[in-house]
């Protein structure tokens, strides 16, 4: 008998992978070192990475007071309400635009290496903003240039992360990984609440040096065990295009954070020249990148990633809830911290902390639903449980929409816990069917551009949502002011002047655990003037809360009304995703189950291992399978895009014969 002869080039034997084109994936399973052990590092790693980069967005938002008080700095007197803003909005600004740039570079330059040296510089901003060597405003502007340095760090971070996940895990587990990845860094915004207030007890630059010791472990860990194993798209860098987007979207992002604060005698300042300037402004130069990315050859923005529908519903579905989730987290610290809390005993300087340990529920929500929800998605796809998360996020934003100014608290819980558990139904499978959606060679600029829309749509969501609310505030507030202090002994001239200062401040101050109504009248001199009696009251716990309470439920039904109809309008975008789809990638051997590699020009594709240690050619497609709307379609054709690409299937039915 005839000795067995050993595989051909162009037949493969078992275990051997088929071969990969230039730009296509290597399934995980084939590429040496990719094992369980290297995934659950890589899982690991990126996983603390994404957790730590947005704890540090939050955590300075409950650490504010004493970060102001340690650098004797009042962020409300007149002209310092800027340093408080961009204290704020800074890092999700520079997270923005820079997220979609180094995405891009991840897939030119490798993506783990991109990444570990966001570890590093992440890492280095922390420690250099820990040491600020200034006080007043000087001391505001370095925590400010560090706080941008830190996020482009955290934008490194966050650009490649899922990408590095992606290549590393098989289609049947992606959701899994890809959905701990999201839980955890969304997590992060919601621990960093409750962080920030226990740290900025002990010292204010703790809330920086809590980011040292995992930064330090987490970038040497990173350095000896991650590697690169997606595709490299060495290329040309799209300067024009870098250029022209991160002027445009931070023109825009800037002019809604000005367009907050005060102009004149507006109470915002969206008839401020220079704000209108910005956003029109900053839209023409989007329209500029968007005609420049659709002529060249390498573009920083891959235009044609929105003709896979998976891709473009769950971008713009992610787009709605960062919109709707990001204001509202602003709106639930400021209900407790201005209202409830001190309605029941709470001291003004207790509730940051305080406010953060009552929103637990949502947290908790949100950690127990988004693993399960990724697991579950790897089984029967993302759009019923993403679509059915929102149907849960914008229940509660209705259900919110009917409490009570001064509610129960379990009545709040329950709500708030819904929200969190409809957000992670959502986050997992949204992410998990964006990144298994797209080609492996571009896997780097697609987790930039997600990430783009979510930091983006949070920094709107804070101008949209303070918009509505100072708007409603500004109409009744002023009047509910002047007649409260008048009552308590104020004369009239102090308390007009004192209720025409811009809603903004007492909104703000609010979140600072500052009494609004005290900080207001001390400022202007009235307060020593009064009876101790007039005093006792005004500068109590329930003075504020009550003259507040009614405008400012007016604007909550206004604030949740919107975020629901904003949820409604993401389960719409979720459910036209289409089926359970992975981008069929030429060349990358076995496909995944219900997913078949495209047939090549002559109706074979190259052998591949089969379960068994066989080998196996790809069989045509099927006309069963066409009408499958899992199934990604058709070949494409020199100069054609693929049809799963436009839409998943065939225009108006038809089938390719």
């Amino acid at each position: 008998m005839p000795s067995p002869q050993p595989p051909s080039p162009e037949t493969p034997g078992p275990g051997t992978p088929g071969p990969v084109t230039p730009g296509s994936e290597v399934p995980s399973a084939q590429v040496p070192g990719i094992d369980d052990r290297y995934r659950w590092v890589a899982l690991a790693n990126t996983t603390a990475a994404m957790f730590m980069a947005t704890l540090d967005g939050s955590i300075v938002i409950i650490a504010l007071p004493a970060i102001f008080r340690g650098i004797h700095l009042d962020p409300l007197a007149p002209g310092n309400i800027s340093y408080l803003l961009w204290m704020i909005m800074g890092y999700r600004l520079v997270q923005a635009v820079l997220v979609v740039s180094l995405g891009r570079l991840g897939d030119m330059f490798g993506r783990v290496k991109i990444y570990n040296a966001g570890f590093a510089v992440f890492t280095a901003a922390s420690i250099l903003l820990s040491f600020d060597p200034f006080e007043g405003g000087h001391g505001a502007l370095w925590l400010i240039g560090w706080r941008v340095l830190q996020a482009v760090g955290g934008s490194m971070l966050m650009a490649n992360s899922a990408a590095i996940l992606t290549d590393a895990f098989p289609a049947d587990r992606r959701g899994f990984a890809l959905g701990t990845n999201q839980v955890a860094g969304l997590a992060g915004q919601f621990v960093g609440l409750v962080a920030g207030g226990l740290l900025a007890a002990i010292d204010w630059r703790a809330v920086f040096w809590v980011n040292v010791p995992v930064g330090v472990f987490g970038t040497v860990w990173a350095y000896r065990k991650l590697r690169d194993n997606g595709a490299r798209n060495p290329g040309r860098i799209d300067w024009w295009g870098n250029v022209t987007f991160a002027v445009g979207l931070s023109a825009v992002l800037i002019g809604i954070t000005v367009g907050i604060q005060p102009y004149g005698h507006h109470s915002m300042g969206w008839q401020n020249p220079t704000v209108l300037g910005l956003l029109f402004g900053g839209v023409a130069l989007l329209a500029v990148f968007t005609l420049i990315e659709s002529r060249i050859a390498e573009p920083m923005f891959q235009l044609s990633l929105f003709r896979i529908r998976a891709f473009t519903a769950g971008s713009i579905a992610g787009l709605l809830v960062a919109v709707a989730r990001g204001g509202m987290q602003f709106m639930l610290i400021i209900w407790l911290q201005g209202i409830w809390l001190p309605l029941h005993g709470y001291n003004y300087s207790e509730t940051p902390l305080w406010a953060g340990i009552f929103l637990l529920p949502l947290t908790a929500g949100f950690l127990v639903s988004g693993p399960v929800s990724g697991t579950l998605s790897d089984r029967f796809g993302s759009r019923g449980l993403a679509t059915a998360g929102m149907v849960v996020f914008g229940g509660s934003f209705i259900g919110l929409m009917f409490l009570p100014v001064n509610f129960p608290y379990w009545a709040f819980a329950a709500l708030i816990a819904l929200n969190g558990i409809g957000s992670g139904m959502f986050a997992a499978p949204n992410s998990s069917s964006i990144m298994g959606s797209v080609p492996a060679r571009h896997r780097g600029a697609a987790s930039g551009m997600r990430s783009t829309f979510q930091n983006s749509g949070t920094a709107l969501s804070i101008g949209v949502f303070f918009s509505l609310m100072i708007a409603g505030l500004a109409s009744s507030l002023p009047q509910s002011l002047t007649s409260g202090l008048v009552r308590q002994g104020v004369p009239h001239s102090v308390a007009a002047h004192a209720a025409s200062l811009p809603p903004v401040s007492s909104l703000f101050a609010a979140v600072l655990g500052v009494n609004p109504i005290q900080h207001l009248l001390a400022a202007a001199g009235a307060l020593a003037a009064l009876p101790a009696a007039a005093r006792r009251v005004i500068t109590g716990r329930e003075f504020f809360p009550q003259l507040i309470s009614q405008p400012f439920h007016n604007g909550l039904i206004v604030v949740f009304a919107v975020a629901a109809a904003l949820a409604g309008l993401a389960a719409v975008a979720s459910l036209l995703r289409g089926g359970r789809y992975v981008h069929p990638e030429l060349g990358t051997g076995a496909p995944a189950a219900g997913n078949p590699a495209p047939a090549g020009p002559a109706a074979t594709a190259p052998t591949a291992p089969a379960a068994n240690g066989r080998t196996g050619t790809t069989r045509h497609i099927t006309d069963e399978e066409n009408d499958d709307p899992d199934h990604p379609g058709p070949p494409a054709r020199p100069g054609r895009d693929r049809p799963a690409e436009r839409d998943h299937g065939h225009p108006r039915g038809a089938r390719p014969r």
